[in-house]
């Protein structure tokens, strides 16, 4: 077992020609090391939850196109839920708006929406 008693005591060595490092560059010594660059950010792509497309049926279309002229007659606000498709993955997330129905047109299915603000 070694004794340091001699050294024990001496005061802090402090070079005359190196500047002494602040806390924040010691600390960053000891940081994490990522190997692999981008890993972490794979990871959480991967563990990202993306949902999947309801597919409706015709009845549920009718039932659909039926509320949606019952909307645009009347100028009732409306909320419309759409699915998003996700750009990296498969599936995608739904979204929701309230607004008001402009237009409609049956030939294209289609339907203009004003956003209530």
């Amino acid at each position: 077992m070694k004794n340091y008693d001699d050294i024990i005591n001496l005061p802090h060595h402090v070079s005359k020609k190196h500047p002494q490092m602040s806390m924040l560059d010691r600390a960053a010594q000891f940081s994490p090391f990522a190997a692999l660059t981008g890993y972490g950010d794979a990871i959480d792509e991967a563990a990202r939850v993306t949902e999947e497309q309801i597919e409706i049926d015709d009845s549920e279309r009718q039932e659909i196109g039926h509320v949606l002229r019952e909307a645009y007659e009347t100028g009732c606000p409306v909320e419309m839920t759409q699915f998003v498709p996700d750009e990296r993955k498969a599936g995608g997330e739904y979204t929701a708006t309230t607004g008001v129905i402009t237009a409609l047109d049956s030939v294209n299915r289609t339907a203009e929406f004003q956003i209530k603000a």
